[in-house]
């Protein structure tokens, strides 16, 4: 499937790997919508991808925005063939401790609630909306990209919650990818790194710099378009269909 001329969802495209792949699929024209909650952020983006682009705010977690923020997207540019899903929470925090006890049952809710139930809560709205499309001559109704972590296979001390929310989507990819074949929808999982997003621009260089080193090759932080690199890649190969995908220069995360 081509980029140009298709639309298509990108949650969590206000930032980080959302939103360079927002931009990345602009530039090759493609139309996208961002869902995110950062509303000063994805207006901003919008606005500078210009008439190509929109933002409506949007927490997954809940049923009624998301489907709000899909027919949004059908009144704009009349379908979606493209969803990429990039929206997740983070939650860090050991299953017990000495000293501040068990985990937060309801910090593990969370993480499950957004990154599990509401991904898979977009991924089923917006797939319904994709049997309307007309197949393209590879019998192509849709694509779905879905992000994981490394985390999925070697969650770090105080990782449980997001590595299991990680492995959740991972299990997902291919079952989603057997239910949507006959429908020409293909479904991939891309599991990254380290990346330099946001989240790690907090820290010091000197941390950062650490990172990097962790990695074999290239022994840096993982750029965001090369996240995006792989999304256009996995919309415009029709094989590419139920795999899950690692991201991270041979880096294979240690207990901490």
């Amino acid at each position: 499937m081509e980029l140009a001329n298709r639309s298509a969802i990108i949650t969590g495209g206000a930032s980080g790997l959302g939103e360079a792949t927002a931009i990345r699929f602009v530039k090759n024209g493609a139309n996208v919508v961002i869902f995110d909650l950062n509303e000063q952020k994805g207006l901003a983006l919008a606005e500078r991808l210009g008439e190509h682009a929109a933002f409506i705010k949007t927490n997954i977690a809940k049923p009624d925005d998301v489907q709000k923020a899909v027919e949004f997207t059908i009144q704009k540019f009349g379908k979606v063939d493209i969803l990429v899903n990039c929206a997740a929470f983070a939650a860090a925090m050991k299953t017990t401790d000495k000293k501040k006890g068990p985990h937060d049952l309801d910090l593990f809710r969370r993480t499950i609630e957004v990154n599990v139930v509401g991904t898979f809560d977009v991924i089923r709205t917006v797939a319904t909306r994709m049997l309307e499309n007309p197949p393209n001559e590879e019998g192509e109704r849709g694509v779905i990209i879905n992000t994981a972590s490394v985390a999925a296979f070697e969650g770090q001390i105080g990782q449980v919650a997001y590595a299991a929310s990680k492995a959740a989507t991972v299990g997902m990819t291919l079952p989603i990818a057997r239910d949507l074949s006959e429908h020409g929808i293909r479904v991939c999982t891309v599991a990254p790194g380290i990346f330099d997003t946001p989240m790690l621009g907090q820290l010091p260089d000197k941390v950062r710099e650490a990172l990097g080193k962790m990695i074999p090759f290239p022994s840096r932080l993982g750029k965001p378009d090369e996240y995006a690199r792989l999304a256009q890649h996995i919309v415009e190969n029709p094989m590419l269909n139920g795999e899950v995908i690692r991201l991270d220069g041979a880096l294979r995360m240690q207990p901490k």
